[in-house]
């Protein structure tokens, strides 16, 4: 493999209640990237390291503010990433020094606002529950998928532009994700492989989730994976329609509303900034 020519190009190393990003802007400097160069910066001990690298580019629908793409630490592009909408969303915010902004994503467009107390609201767009649209291989029913492994059984399919597992459990810490979630996220059910979520019930408005990140293992936290437990949680009965769902992280407040679109709102942060230098090597 050769060296990453990609001396010079900046980044800001983000978060979002832990859950981490290396954010490049490719809004007036395109450059190539591929699996490798993305997971040798994602690299923890050799790169900058991150669960995800994102990169803002120009937008493509008239009424966007800028275009997000979203690679796994593994190199395989995904469509939806909650977490990182705030980032970007914050980000673009904090240039132009407004108040919303709507960020394209391959999953669609989403709109990002500034919320009380320093964090960004983001409208994730409506919740899809059939199957074809998870998707899954076969038609099942996606409140009950037949899916067993140790502790985890009979879990809910929710699709936020990304397809998600959501498995119901008396404790979450008891659940040994480690070992679980990787099979569980290749099962033949998900032909675009799944995010796989561990959810306790505490009460209707308070739900507590560890996650299994395809592509990227365990998080602390994932946006798109609280607001696929709120949505699975609620289908089910066992919570209201918004509710606080309480990650490895932190806390993200949660609302499907009656249109079904899903509203999602937590704090971001910068990490640090700097320059990716040639010496990065896949």
């Amino acid at each position: 493999m050769g060296m990453l020519r990609f001396t010079g190009v900046p980044f800001v190393k983000m978060h979002g209640l832990g859950n981490d990003f290396v954010v490049l802007d490719a809004r007036s400097r395109a450059f190539s990237l591929d699996a490798d160069r993305i997971r040798a910066i994602a690299d923890r001990h050799t790169g900058v390291g991150c669960d995800q690298l994102v990169v803002m580019g120009p937008a493509r629908a008239g009424e966007a503010d800028v275009f997000m793409s979203i690679y796994n630490a593994d190199g395989d592009e995904v469509s939806a990433c909650g977490n990182a909408t705030r980032c970007v969303g914050a980000l673009v915010m904090n240039e132009g020094g407004g108040d919303r902004v709507v960020v394209e994503t391959r999953a669609g467009l989403l709109d990002a606002r500034r919320a009380e107390g320093g964090g960004v609201e983001v409208d994730m767009g409506p919740a899809r529950l059939e199957w074809d649209e998870i998707p899954l291989s076969r038609r099942v029913d996606t409140l009950h998928l037949p899916l067993i492994r140790g502790p985890l059984a009979d879990p809910v399919g929710v699709s936020m532009g990304n397809p998600h597992a959501v498995f119901f459990v008396p404790d979450v810490h008891a659940v040994d994700l480690t070992s679980h979630g990787p099979v569980l996220e290749h099962d033949p059910l998900f032909p675009e492989r799944a995010n796989i979520e561990a959810v306790q019930v505490l009460d209707r408005a308070r739900l507590r989730m560890r996650v299994w990140e395809r592509g990227t293992g365990i998080t602390r936290a994932c946006g798109t994976g609280a607001c696929a437990a709120l949505v699975a949680a609620a289908r089910r009965g066992l919570a209201d329609r918004r509710a606080e769902v309480i990650l490895d992280g932190g806390s993200l407040e949660i609302e499907w509303r009656g249109d079904g679109r899903v509203m999602m709102t937590g704090p971001v942060a910068a990490s640090f900034s700097g320059v990716l230098h040639g010496s990065l090597s896949p």
